[in-house]
């Protein structure tokens, strides 16, 4: 049964991360006297049409590993990818969006896989205190005290668990390359099957089962790491830590790679670089100073407690995936009052589920522990509640539905939405978005909800375009997501979203276009209108 869970864990697991957008050029600019140098570096397998340069056709295609291009100022590049069996979808580059920042706001790439990062220092910690780990401390610093070697292999053990774990992060980045929020991370499949995936684990948790690796693995490893010595031994010693833990980090690892699926091309490393260095944190420490060790709380109830916390927490997060289904493809299963509702209740039992757990507590401290945290869970329950009739509650932005302008007309095609902006005389903003961008859901919450923001809204017409839309369109079979995902690209020579445009009536951009920011007077700065 064991050996079943783990087939279903690891069938699965590769589903949640496969998110396919490729990337097989990757361009960089520097400038060389009055001109700029555009390099185009090219995948083996690969090659180049380079379609045009600025306003001047070319049409070449480039075989070479690179390619450069000498142009008297930065101009749009367009191209597109190919090899023996398909072609991508025509790109633009633009080298003043990366050398001299045309785009205003911040790097939405950069700030994604800070948070990713610190997501993964989280999910370490959190994991340090399960039952497979906490245990596991004294006694692995224990044997490697009696075993001589002390503190410097208790850093080299320390490292080596890093190095599995990112290890991974890149395995995974090897095996299903880049992705992207605009494919897979958005697709009805992935997102069930992650959702699936995430209830599964929070089930483990509640104890109805326990996803385990084959225990003679584990024997196996120990044994082998007894019979030899240097590093080899340390490496297999971490190796053993990997499997026994499993049961535990294994769903905590699980959820933060679906988490960084969709993201950049080195998100599963980053976020398992995070975890890695939390977890190999006290192994580490204890070596140092073992006399810590005597203050430790011994393992007990306290454990299965914060097991079941974690249950309650994993089930909220599978909500986001089901939500982003939902809206990609319409279904209107999981409007936002009933996610915001759903998460209400999951805090609040688990809230309930912490005071009636005091009971088992057996000294005054972890009474004290439990109520706390009771009290902070049932107290989060209450902060979402207004949320149900349509309160921002921004503490849930980057997880629930976008919640609409109130008051504010708003189209979801260019081309209707140009035509009312002509007939009006009206300025326009298009906002650039997608249901699976948790940065397009900060910004809603934090500056597009702001008062000051949206009095000034009401001078454009506003133009908001899912890149991410699944939806057909029946005129040409396309979707309205890549309809405006192309528009994006082809026009303002970006795919990142948040990302907004002013134009006016007439089609004419006004300005420089505007990404990620949380800051809302720096948006209405950059409002023209």
């Amino acid at each position: 049964m064991k050996h079943l869970q783990l087939l279903i864990f690891t069938l699965l697991l590769p589903l949640c991360l496969k998110a396919q957008i490729e990337q097989h050029v990757f361009w960089s600019g520097e400038k060389v006297g009055d001109s700029i140098k555009l390099t185009a570096t090219i995948d083996e397998g690969w090659h180049m049409t380079l379609i045009s340069v600025g306003e001047e056709d070319y049409g070449e295609e480039i075989f070479a590993s690179s390619y450069s291009i000498m142009t008297a100022k930065a101009v749009p590049v367009r191209y597109n990818t190919c090899n023996d069996q398909m072609c991508t979808a025509p790109e633009v580059y633009l080298y003043e969006e990366i050398a001299d920042g045309p785009v205003a706001g911040r790097d939405s790439a950069g700030s994604s896989n800070r948070m990713l990062f610190l997501w993964g220092l989280l999910a370490g910690l959190l994991a340090i205190f399960t039952p497979c780990v906490w245990p596991i401390i004294p006694m692995t610093v224990s044997f490697f005290l009696k075993k001589g070697g002390g503190v410097r292999d208790a850093v080299i053990y320390g490292l080596s668990i890093i190095v599995i774990y990112v290890g991974l992060g890149l395995l995974i980045t090897v095996l299903f390359g880049a992705s992207a929020l605009n494919v897979l991370a958005t697709n009805a499949i992935f997102n069930i099957v992650c959702f699936v995936l995430l209830v599964v684990f929070a089930l483990s948790f509640f104890g109805l089962f326990e996803i385990t690796l084959p225990a003679s693995w584990s024997t196996k490893l120990d044994s082998k790491a007894r019979e030899t010595g240097g590093l080899v031994s340390i490496l297999l010693m971490a190796f053993t830590l990997v499997i026994v833990s499993f049961s535990c980090t294994g769903p905590i690892i699980g959820t933060l790679l679906v988490e960084a699926a969709g993201q950049s091309l080195l998100a599963p490393a980053i976020g398992m670089l995070g975890f890695a260095i939390a977890l190999a944190l006290p192994f580490t420490l204890f070596a140092l100073f073992p006399h810590w060790m005597q203050s430790l709380p011994k393992s007990g109830g306290w454990m299965e407690t914060f097991k079941v916390s974690l249950a309650f927490i994993e089930l909220a997060l599978s909500l986001k995936f089901l939500s982003v289904a939902d809206m990609a493809y319409g279904w209107g299963i999981l409007p936002r009052w009933l996610f915001i509702l759903l998460w209400a209740v999951l805090f609040g039992a688990l809230g309930i589920y912490l005071f009636i757990n005091t009971r088992k507590a057996m000294k005054t401290g972890g009474k004290v522990t439990r109520i706390v945290l009771g009290i902070m869970s049932i107290a989060f329950a209450i902060y979402l509640i207004p949320g149900i009739w349509g309160a921002p509650v921004k503490a849930v932005a980057a997880f629930a539905p976008p919640q609409p302008i109130e008051g504010q007309e708003e189209f979801n095609d260019f081309e209707v939405g140009m035509a009312y902006a002509l007939q009006e005389h009206k300025p326009v903003l298009v906002q650039f978005t997608g249901y699976g961008c948790v940065n397009c859901r900060k910004m809603e919450s934090f500056v597009l909800a702001n008062d000051s923001v949206q009095k000034r809204l009401k001078n454009y017409v506003l133009i908001t375009l899912y890149v991410d839309d699944r939806l057909d369109n029946d005129a040409d079979g396309e979707s309205e997501g890549v309809e405006n995902s192309r528009l994006q690209k082809e026009r303002f020579g970006s795919n990142a979203q948040p990302f907004f445009v002013q134009l006016t009536p007439m089609d004419k951009q006004e300005g420089t276009p505007i990404a990620y920011t949380t800051d809302p007077m720096e948006f209405i700065e950059w409002l023209k209108h």
